[in-house]
Protein backbone atom coordinates (compact mmCIF):
# COMPACT_ATOMS: atom_id res chain seq x y z
CA UNK A 1 0.00 0.00 0.00
CA UNK A 2 1.34 3.34 -0.73
CA UNK A 3 0.21 6.46 1.79
CA UNK A 4 0.31 9.78 1.39
CA UNK A 5 -0.89 12.95 3.31
CA UNK A 6 -3.01 15.27 1.81
CA UNK A 7 -3.57 19.47 2.90
CA UNK A 8 -6.94 20.74 2.11
CA UNK A 9 -7.43 24.69 2.64
CA UNK A 10 -10.30 25.42 4.73
CA UNK A 11 -10.67 28.67 3.52
CA UNK A 12 -11.40 26.84 -0.09
CA UNK A 13 -12.44 23.06 0.96
CA UNK A 14 -15.60 22.46 2.40
CA UNK A 15 -15.53 19.76 5.62
CA UNK A 16 -18.52 18.17 4.20
CA UNK A 17 -17.25 17.72 0.51
CA UNK A 18 -13.79 15.74 1.49
CA UNK A 19 -16.32 13.25 4.34
CA UNK A 20 -17.93 12.58 1.08
CA UNK A 21 -15.61 12.42 -1.59
CA UNK A 22 -13.65 9.68 0.75
CA UNK A 23 -17.35 7.80 1.17
CA UNK A 24 -16.72 7.68 -2.74
CA UNK A 25 -12.96 6.74 -2.79
CA UNK A 26 -13.48 3.72 0.27
CA UNK A 27 -13.27 0.91 -2.56
CA UNK A 28 -9.85 1.58 -3.77
CA UNK A 29 -8.27 3.14 -0.48
CA UNK A 30 -8.46 3.60 3.14
CA UNK A 31 -8.34 7.23 4.85
CA UNK A 32 -7.21 8.61 8.12
CA UNK A 33 -8.68 12.56 8.64
CA UNK A 34 -7.46 14.90 11.21
CA UNK A 35 -8.35 18.55 11.07
CA UNK A 36 -6.28 21.48 11.88
CA UNK A 37 -6.93 25.18 12.62
CA UNK A 38 -6.16 26.10 8.36
CA UNK A 39 -6.07 22.77 7.11
CA UNK A 40 -8.29 19.00 6.38
CA UNK A 41 -5.55 16.73 6.11
CA UNK A 42 -6.32 13.35 4.64
CA UNK A 43 -4.09 10.46 4.59
CA UNK A 44 -4.85 8.18 1.83
CA UNK A 45 -3.71 4.86 1.90
CA UNK A 46 -4.21 3.39 -1.88
CA UNK A 47 -4.54 -0.23 -2.29
CA UNK A 48 -3.22 0.16 -5.25
CA UNK A 49 0.24 1.06 -5.62
CA UNK A 50 0.44 1.29 -9.34
CA UNK A 51 -2.63 4.05 -9.22
CA UNK A 52 -1.33 6.33 -6.19
CA UNK A 53 -0.24 9.51 -7.88
CA UNK A 54 -3.46 8.72 -10.43
CA UNK A 55 -5.70 8.37 -6.88
CA UNK A 56 -4.43 10.73 -5.47
CA UNK A 57 -5.40 13.59 -8.43
CA UNK A 58 -9.01 11.94 -8.96
CA UNK A 59 -9.80 12.66 -5.02
CA UNK A 60 -8.73 15.76 -4.87
CA UNK A 61 -10.48 16.68 -8.27
CA UNK A 62 -13.54 14.85 -6.91
CA UNK A 63 -13.21 17.23 -3.62
CA UNK A 64 -12.72 20.13 -5.37
CA UNK A 65 -16.19 19.47 -7.60
CA UNK A 66 -17.94 18.64 -4.57
CA UNK A 67 -17.08 22.06 -2.64
CA UNK A 68 -18.30 24.15 -5.80
CA UNK A 69 -21.39 22.30 -5.93
CA UNK A 70 -22.27 23.13 -2.07
CA UNK A 71 -21.00 26.91 -2.75
CA UNK A 72 -17.47 27.47 -1.68
CA UNK A 73 -16.36 26.35 1.71
CA UNK A 74 -18.41 27.87 4.29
Amino acid sequence: MSAQTLRFDKQVYAGEALDEAVKAFSNFAAFELKQEDDAWVVELISKSPQMADRLRNEFCNYALGLTIQRGGAS
